[in-house]
């Protein structure tokens, strides 16, 4: 015997419950985003319409940085450091690996034992559909329920590579790269496109014997980043240097990210932004969406799969599969 369907809730006391900061109403609002249910999706569009007067007004911060390099105790010291100062902080993940590994955010909440032991921080590991757009759609969700629940810091965490670099720094307001003092290699491992993307470069670990070297490494990327060209005219990305075991600097941190934010208003840029990420936003859904008919349709689905039969044979060209396939969409 099949076990009933979950219900769709009721969007507006869902809503209602949001609004009013109940952790489980969020938990609840989030889980049905990340449905793949056609009631549910349709629901989940309903919530998000609904709730986007209360959103828009968090700081969005997306934080990258290679393994090793402390995002988890970073991400744990600087969000207790902002609940200190009075905010609501949510952490949020992007790893299109998730369906493979789990998503190490799964493993950081354990990292984190302040920040997930806390009332007023909110962590959520992304949800494992495998894809980057799925993903970062998502995710993008999340943030805006997370932003109409009260929470007024939103912590994006990018625990994959390359693109899902870009896709955090497209949904973010403030992209901080974390690295790491070496011994003497720091920008043999630096990577363009990934500076180029940043709004300001932390070195971790600048604590005890490290400071020197973490100073070091700080002259090395601001020499390199006088090379490369700013996302904005109006923002010269700093380096600072910081100890997410010590706390030391975290204060710097914070006080560079509001002045992001000041400069990008004074400028219009900011506004800018935020249409570019809605903007994007809406073309990462209509991808999803089409994607999921290819999945969904089982005649779209079986006469997809002969014609990827027939581009592994060489008998069609990817070209004509791919206008062909896009025909049978409309």
């Amino acid at each position: 015997m099949t076990s009933p369907k979950p219900a769709v809730p009721d969007i507006h006391a869902l809503a209602k419950d949001l609004r009013a900061g109940h952790r489980a109403a969020l938990a609840r609002a989030i889980t049905l985003v990340e449905s793949r249910r056609g009631d549910h999706q349709a629901a989940a569009r309903d919530l998000v319409q609904a709730l986007l007067p209360d959103t828009g007004k968090a700081v969005r911060v997306g934080i990258t940085g290679s393994p090793g390099v402390g995002k988890s105790t970073t991400i744990d010291a600087l969000g207790m450091f902002l609940i200190e100062g009075g905010h609501k902080v949510a952490v949020l993940a992007v790893d299109p690996s998730s369906a493979r590994t789990g998503g190490s955010i799964l493993g950081d909440k354990t990292r984190m034992a302040r920040l997930s032991a806390s009332d007023e921080a909110y962590i959520r590991p992304s949800p494992s559909s495998g894809t980057l757009g799925g993903v970062a759609a998502k995710t993008r969700e999340a943030m805006l329920l997370c932003e109409a629940a009260g929470f007024d810091v939103v912590l994006v965490e990018t625990v994959g590579i390359g693109q899902s670099e870009t896709a955090v720094c497209d949904m973010t307001d403030f992209f901080l790269a974390l690295m790491l003092p070496g011994a003497g290699d720091e920008l043999q491992g630096i990577k363009k496109g990934l500076v180029e993307l940043a709004d300001m470069i932390a070195i971790n670990k600048a604590d005890g014997d490290n400071i020197k070297r973490a100073n070091h490494a700080a002259a090395d990327y601001r020499s390199a980043l006088h090379i490369l060209s700013p996302r904005s005219e109006h923002w010269h990305p700093p380096v600072e240097t910081y100890s997410a075991l010590t706390g030391a600097g975290l204060d710097r941190l914070w006080k560079k990210i509001l002045d992001h934010r000041t400069a990008m208003n004074a400028s219009g840029e900011f506004a800018g932004r935020r249409r570019e990420q809605q903007v994007k936003w809406m073309w990462s859904m209509l991808e999803q969406r089409m994607m999921a008919r290819l999945r969904s349709e089982p005649a779209i689905r079986a006469r997809v799969k002969k014609m990827e039969a027939e581009v592994a044979d060489g008998r069609v060209s990817p070209a004509v599969a791919a206008e062909q396939i896009s025909e049978w969409l409309r």
